[in-house]
């Protein structure tokens, strides 16, 4: 299945989930969508990735998942053949880039400056990974649009429900919500619960702030 992407600009959030185990995978993905995610990430730095991006495609056909962490076109290519359907990274590559508009996937590729943000639009990114953002603050958006009002930016790193509509407001086009939520002692210890309130907060957050605008 291709990249929603109209659905994703309708539900601009991505749960980054880094270091799940087997036994904890179940629990954390059904937190995930009852929380009200539609779009998931599995970093390549968790151990087995490449397993749990497939048991997770193969079931949950609600979600759209993608692999994060992505610093070679190799990794992408295994990332898409286990399922992946959008790639993220930390970084910009040329060869990631390349591989991805060949094969026609979603690249969210980690930007910073605005020759970085630029970089990364031309080279054919869905949107820009402005990370870590929390180092920016939510007016760097605004900043950042002024000059690249076309550009689609994603801030990532800091994002929680208290400035999630700062980040909106000033020009963001998606977030994520990663380790606060995500932590390894809530996975581990199976505190799916916890992960679903927390998730449902941020998704208030985000719809309320476009049940304000539209």
């Amino acid at each position: 299945m291709a990249f929603d992407l109209p659905r994703f600009e309708s539900e601009p959030v991505i749960g980054i989930i880094r270091g799940v185990k087997e036994d904890s995978l179940e629990g954390v993905v059904e937190a995930s969508i009852a929380g009200g995610l539609r779009f998931l990430e599995i970093t390549l730095n968790t151990p087995n990735c490449f397993s749990l991006i497939k048991t997770i495609t193969q079931k949950y056909d609600q979600l759209q998942i993608g692999a994060g962490t992505v610093l070679s076109a190799d990794e992408a290519k295994c990332a898409c053949d286990a399922g992946a359907q959008f790639i993220v990274a930390p970084n910009f590559s040329s060869e990631v880039a390349s591989f991805c508009r060949d094969n026609n996937i979603a690249y969210f590729p980690g930007a910073l400056t605005p020759t970085e943000i630029q970089t990364a639009w031309k080279a054919g990114a869905t949107m820009v990974k402005v990370f870590p953002a929390s180092q920016m603050g939510p007016s760097y958006f605004k900043q950042i649009k002024g000059p690249f009002d076309k550009i689609k930016l994603m801030a990532v790193g800091g994002v929680n429900p208290a400035n999630i509509k700062d980040y909106l407001a000033a020009g963001a086009d998606a977030v994520a919500l990663g380790g606060s939520i995500y932590s390894m002692q809530r996975m581990e210890n199976k505190m799916f619960h916890e992960i679903q309130k927390d998730i449902e907060e941020f998704m208030f957050e985000v719809k309320t702030f476009y049940s304000k605008i539209t």
